[in-house]
């Protein structure tokens, strides 16, 4: 998936869609492709000044996870993640939650604690609301 280089922004577009964001990117653009089986991938795609691609990345990583910490703004994150695919509100108007499902073996999805101050206060890994089985405990 993701773009070849050398290929041209039309041909990109026919092939992935409509971006859900163009940002400026080292006198060309970075384009943003949330999507993929199940929603688990978001290609951040580099074309230059000439409409060409450069290079395509996966960016929902545990490499770029690992990147998140206390304190980043919630911008640096969109920046370095891609649009969520989930948000959740947080009680008594504590913030929200961004969650982004991704390729990993054992069904977690990443997720990141947004505050009202729009800085991330948490960060990290948990089961995926659809791979949580039913419940086997003893104490029903």
């Amino acid at each position: 998936l993701g773009g070849s280089p050398g290929m041209s922004r039309s041909d990109l577009i026919a092939h992935m869609g409509q971006p859900e964001r163009v940002r400026s990117n080292d006198g060309g653009s970075l384009l943003e492709f949330p999507g993929g089986p199940f929603g688990k991938q978001t290609w951040f795609v580099s074309l230059d000044a000439a409409g060409k691609v450069v290079r395509s990345e996966q960016v929902l990583t545990e490499k770029n996870f690992n990147r998140i910490e206390p304190g980043m703004s919630r911008e640096e994150v969109r920046d370095l993640l891609g649009r969520p695919g989930e948000v959740q509100m947080l009680g008594r108007a504590r913030g929200v939650v961004w969650s982004f499902r991704y390729e990993n073996p054992n069904c977690n999805w990443f997720q990141v604690e947004i505050s009202q101050q729009q800085q991330v206060r948490s960060a990290g890994n948990a089961l995926a609301p659809e791979c949580d089985g039913p419940d086997d405990r003893a104490d029903k």
